[in-house]
């Protein structure tokens, strides 16, 4: 889950990382009542999940209440790369003298944990890394030994950050690595990490990611999510406890496993491509349990898609044997009724596959057509879609 960065800060500032006072509002008055609290200049900040606000307007600098007002009723409502403002954060402005870059993130390719760090902030950190990737440090972090003030040490001296600040720097360092872990996040990332004036270190931004599969060690984390922006679908079948993503298609897919899911979404883009272009509509992967109950869950969030013309259901029978599978299918369709209105095209394969099928071909649902391989099953699949668009 993204945070937003008022959401972030505040994670930071309980776990000790230095933030300027600021207060998240929803309409201009509030953003003048704020500034008026605050008594210095503030900056301005929409708070959406993306990059690029100062670029898209996002980000306004206010002299006083009444500007702070005139700069919020600019940017709420703004669209930035897709994403609605509904709310900014008026914070206290800060006199900058330098600006480095920092982040915590889980290094997939390497299964480890990365530090990022370099003495130029405030810019594309993926532009710097093109262009100059020397000036851009990356530290490994071995997930037992965590970061210690010495692991803090050596980040800052290999991010050549200033000897004015680097003892400063390394005691923000280990309490952001304090945020990483303690929040089970993914990412922990600062840019601008701001030196001021008197040389101390504030992170003036925050960008955290944190890992929903821990939600169950974090109560508190549901309270971050914004029911205004999350997929109603999504939010669904979270409430459904599903393994699903909202993808941009029109084949609405369901499979036992997660491997089996990501080999048919692309077999279904690539039948897709003789189909007028249909794409995959989700992921949604039920587990080894395929029950009426956890079928029915699956299909009725997809069927409640818009954009689904068919759905293709891939499943391959190993603990969960195909006759359960197929048991599941058909009462699933009885559970939903009138609410099942999409064809169904259902590749079965595996333990007892012979008896699955028999089971579908005798409750011969109009809606269900059976496909022996998962390749031709796509076909059919994406076809359907095609038609139905």
């Amino acid at each position: 889950m993204d945070l937003y960065e008022y959401q972030a800060k505040e994670l930071f500032a309980a776990h000790g990382v230095p933030v300027l006072p600021g207060k998240t509002v929803e309409t201009p008055e509030e953003a003048a009542a704020a500034a008026a609290e605050i008594g210095t200049a503030v900056v301005v900040k929409a708070q959406v999940k993306t990059g690029g606000r100062g670029k898209a307007g996002g980000v306004k600098l206010a002299n006083d209440p009444d500007e702070a007002k005139e700069k919020a009723q600019a940017i709420l409502g703004l669209d930035i790369k897709g994403h609605t403002v509904h709310r900014v954060l008026v914070t206290e402005a800060s006199d900058i003298a330098e600006e480095y870059y920092f982040s915590f993130l889980l290094d997939r390719s390497n299964r480890t944990f990365l530090a990022m760090a370099s003495a130029e902030g405030g810019m594309e950190i993926e532009q710097l890394a093109v262009e100059r990737p020397e000036a851009l440090a990356k530290v490994p972090v071995d997930a037992i030994a965590g970061v210690d003030r010495a692991k803090a040490d050596e980040i800052v001296a290999q991010a050549k950050i200033p000897a004015a600040v680097a003892d400063e720097a390394a005691e923000v360092i280990v309490k952001l690595w304090e945020t990483f872990v303690s929040e089970d996040a993914t990412l922990v990332e600062v840019n601008p990490l701001v030196r001021d004036p008197q040389d101390k270190i504030i992170a003036l931004d925050g960008k955290v990611t944190l890992d929903e599969n821990a939600d169950f060690r974090h109560p508190g984390h549901a309270d971050l999510v914004d029911q205004r922006t999350e997929d109603p679908l999504e939010a669904k079948a979270k409430a459904k406890n599903l393994n699903y993503v909202k993808l941009d298609g029109e084949v609405g897919i369901i499979g036992n496993g997660a491997g089996l899911v990501m080999s048919t979404l692309d077999v279904v883009a690539y039948a897709g491509e003789k189909h007028g272009g249909v794409k995959p509509a989700n992921f949604l992967d039920i587990g080894g349990g395929a029950s009426a109950e956890v079928m029915a869950a699956g299909l009725d969030v997809i069927l409640g898609d818009p954009a689904v013309k068919s759905v293709f259901v891939n499943v391959f029978g190993g603990i969960t044997a195909c006759d359960a599978v197929a048991n599941g299918i058909v009462e699933a369709l009885k559970i939903l009724g009138d609410g099942a209105t999409k064809p169904l095209v259902v590749r079965l394969d595996g333990n007892n596959v012979e008896e699955g099928r028999r089971i579908l071909n005798d409750a011969n649902h109009p809606l269900v057509t059976q496909v022996d391989t998962m390749d031709n099953a796509a076909d059919k699949a994406a076809e359907l879609a095609a038609a139905g668009a």
